[in-house]
């Protein structure tokens, strides 16, 4: 599994780590609140953990796919079913938390080819 820990811009080297697990797109937990991200492996859930352990709060962690070849964001995971937190649903539903979590991801991400 490459977990890479996301604080500033991922080099190219990063990318290419983080797409080793999937191939065509980075699965994310972004914490928003740090405004940082883990990135790679084959489930948002392993992204999340890391987060925790380095202190994150679950409610301000949110996952997400980037799709490297598109520079495309896609704002659905599993860790994002939270009824308790107003979210029912895999797509992180409040727009201002989806805007919050793009703007993180194409900070650390866009531009970035493996």
């Amino acid at each position: 599994m490459n977990l890479i820990d996301l604080t500033q811009q991922a080099t190219p080297g990063e990318i290419q780590q983080m797409l080793a697990a999937l191939g065509d797109r980075i699965k994310l937990a972004v914490d928003v609140e740090r405004e940082v991200a883990v990135g790679g492996g084959g489930l948002h859930f392993d992204c999340e953990q890391r987060l925790l352990a380095q202190g994150s709060r679950q409610e301000a962690i949110w996952g997400c796919d980037w799709f490297v070849d598109d520079q495309t964001f896609a704002p659905e995971a599993n860790i994002n079913i939270r009824p308790r937190q107003g979210n029912r649903d895999r797509l992180i539903q409040d727009a201002d938390t989806r805007a919050r979590v793009e703007k993180i991801v194409r900070r650390l991400l866009e531009g970035v080819q493996p």
